[in-house]
């Protein structure tokens, strides 16, 4: 069974296109499938219109009051999730969902724990992407590069998990917003997992409020914050 989970906060305008492409792509797969929406504590009608436009398939919707952040979201999905391959995606489907299929072959075929989108490794993946956001993406990367020695593109919304990698990472990781990511990557290498890496591109975007100094900033100061808590944590594999 594969399960893909969709975090989402205020994505009313676009979330019953998300599902619905879902339940276009996944029952193509040739395999039992769940679609799992969690409603980061959202004030529009995101979580009515995603249980709406999946009603009388396999489409569970999670919801709480309180936003949390993108990484409690993910953590939430993958603690509800059944499937014994995990993926994770954003509400805009920026990536699409056509590369799912050769992306749950690839962890099937290989002894990869974890499955990382990649932008870097496809030239045409930044095309359509605003000059702004590139940069900050950039910025993080080279941040990141700098501060761990990691060369993964950390931020990109689309992953991949086996299940017990997925448990095991999860369970340890503390960010609920946006450098979540970021900690998930370096707890796997610190756990010994073994990443592959999957070439993406960028086929939708929406807007953003991102300020690259204020952000750039902030985001360095995370990288440090995560590396100093993981590299002082004693870290021993559960599974």
């Amino acid at each position: 069974m594969l399960s893909l989970i969709i975090p989402a906060y205020n994505e009313g305008a676009v979330i019953e296109n998300t599902v619905r492409e879902a339940l276009r792509v996944l029952p193509t797969l040739g395999e039992d499938w769940e679609l799992i929406i969690v409603d980061d504590g959202s004030c529009d009608n995101t979580a009515d219109t995603a249980e709406k436009a999946g009603a009388g398939h396999p489409v569970r919707v999670v919801r709480y009051e309180k936003n949390r952040g993108k990484g409690y979201a993910v953590r939430t999905g993958v603690i509800e999730a059944r499937g014994e391959l995990l993926f994770c995606t954003d509400a805009d489907l920026a990536y699409g969902l056509a590369i799912i299929k050769n992306a749950a072959q690839l962890l099937r075929e290989t002894d990869a724990d974890i499955l990382a989108g990649s932008r870097k490794k496809d030239r045409e993946a930044y095309r359509s992407y605003p000059f702004v956001r590139k940069l900050t993406s950039e910025c993080f990367s080279l941040a990141s590069r700098v501060l761990t020695g990691m060369s993964y593109d950390t931020q990109c919304g689309f992953k991949g998990y086996k299940r017990e990698a997925a448990r095991e990472l999860f369970s340890r990781c503390r960010e609920e917003r946006f450098a979540f990511d970021f900690e998930i990557m370096l707890l796997a290498e610190r756990l010994c997992m073994k990443i592959e890496e999957l070439p993406v591109r960028i086929i939708n975007h929406k807007g953003s409020k991102v300020n690259v100094i204020r952000d750039g900033l902030k985001m360095a100061r995370d990288i440090f914050r995560i590396k100093k808590r993981v590299a002082g944590t004693e870290l021993e594999i559960h599974r």
